[in-house]
């Protein structure tokens, strides 16, 4: 298996367990925050997507050698005596998953398929919406429509907006980067009231203030390594609605909430009677469906919440997600496919270390040197060996550690003496990793 394909199954491997557990957690910091306001909850959606795409690909990482980072783990077949631990095991926290090669290849396959889907589509969306804003006409808010526009610019202290309408939308959206604009559905912008068009650009323009469209394409491409997994689907749903209640909260504060509801409501029947055509990309003021969540929030009785109790929610949620993030990393899964192939074949290649322990029949313990003692040096010592046919340690090579405790786990290692391994019926050489930890008592 190339290099590229082991890191793959890799992040397929660990995303399927670790993105749900990013879901559990990130909905369970939600709810906590819930009596904060919606901007805190699409914090934690936002959060959590940026965790769902980081963490498989930090599985990826050689973190058996920084496992000592992660005071939780467990090392089984840890043998301590005194202030030296033989650590002949990577232990539950670093697992490794054998694949089948015919298996890696179709889960690959299958990842790049999907991926290139996503990819083709988002790139053809894009294609879509600049076609929709080149065909998009201007919109004079002097020449006699009934949009009070200026008043909202001031407020928002938004200058470089452009108004323009469409016939392909059924509903106001906002898009671009630099040059911001609020597209209106052509056939009903002269039909609404001036409440309905105020809710209406009220909501875009809070989406424009708050740099929605570019967050969006920022939040679409981050999502691209995972779209295939339904936990990425949640978030960004999730993701979707809280921003629309945060929109709903910046537009209600120029009407009061009892008015921007009962707009949102009659324009939401007036304008949901056309064919809803959805605008890949754009922000637009109906983009979640959740119209009763959003009207229930605007009309309900607020308690305040005080500053003692934000920074306790806060604090929880943090604990929380780093909880989280450090058990998805410490708990990973590694995918050893190589191995598998070449034991197959009868070519020595490397054993995990869970492996060779249960055949170690003689074991030395090293001896802390007194020298390192009194000179309060500890740490690991990560070695390299080779097992013979015999089971008898041929090569042994150094691969980290202190160099006043070198020389100590080399001497002990040595003499150590494990039952032959055995490829149909016939012993090879194998290599093997071997960590000693020395540690010195408080």
């Amino acid at each position: 298996m190339n290099g590229l394909a082991s890191l793959l199954i890799v992040y397929l491997v660990n995303s399927l367990w670790q993105i749900p557990l990013i879901v559990i957690a990130a909905w369970t910091a939600a709810r906590m925050l819930r009596p904060v306001g919606p901007a805190a909850e699409h914090r934690v959606w936002v959060a959590a997507l940026m965790l769902e795409a980081s963490l498989p690909a930090l599985s990826m990482a050689p973190w058996e050698r920084m496992h000592f980072l992660w005071p939780w783990s467990t090392h089984a077949g840890a043998l301590v005596d005194g202030d030296v631990a033989v650590v002949t095991s990577a232990g539950t926290a670093f697992a490794a998953l054998r694949v089948p090669p015919a298996i890696v290849a179709m889960l690959v396959a299958a990842y790049l398929a999907i991926t290139a889907f996503c990819a083709v589509r988002f790139a053809w969306q894009w294609i879509r919406l600049g076609r929709l804003n080149r065909s998009a006409d201007l919109v004079d808010p002097g020449a006699g429509a009934a949009i009070d526009w200026k008043p909202w610019t001031r407020r928002l202290e938004q200058s470089q907006i452009v108004l323009a309408s469409s016939a392909e939308i059924f509903a106001p959206v906002t898009m671009g980067i630099m040059v911001k604009r609020v597209l209106l559905p052509k056939r009903l912008i002269r039909s609404m009231s001036q409440s309905e068009l105020d809710a209406a650009i009220s909501h875009e323009l809070a989406h424009i203030r708050r740099n929605d469209f570019a967050k969006n394409l920022f939040y679409e491409i981050v999502a691209l390594v995972g779209d295939y997994h339904p936990g990425v689907w949640f978030t960004r749903q999730r993701m979707t609605e809280t921003r629309e209640m945060v929109c709903d909260e910046m537009a209600a504060g120029d009407t009061g909430n009892q008015e921007y509801a009962q707009s949102l409501l009659r324009l939401a029947h007036l304008l949901l009677q056309g064919r809803p055509v959805r605008v890949p990309q754009a922000i637009g003021i109906f983009d979640s469906n959740i119209l009763e969540r959003r009207l229930m929030k605007l009309t309900e009785t607020k308690k305040r919440v005080g500053r003692g109790r934000r920074v306790i929610l806060a604090g929880a949620c943090v604990v929380l997600g780093l909880a989280t993030a450090g058990s998805a990393v410490a708990l990973r899964l590694s995918v050893d496919q190589k191995d598998n192939e070449a034991l197959s074949k009868g070519i020595p290649s490397t054993v995990p270390p869970e492996q060779m322990q249960e055949r170690l029949t003689n074991k030395v313990t090293p001896v802390y040197p007194p020298a390192a003692k009194k000179a309060r040096t500890q740490g690991k010592v990560e070695l390299d060996a080779v097992i013979g046919l015999d089971g008898h340690v041929e090569n042994l090579k150094v691969v980290s550690g202190p160099n006043e405790l070198q020389q100590s786990a080399m001497d002990a290692v040595r003499q150590w003496v494990y039952k032959p391994f055995l490829v149909h019926g016939n012993p090879v050489e194998v290599k093997t990793t071997i960590s000693v930890i020395y540690t010195l008592k408080k």
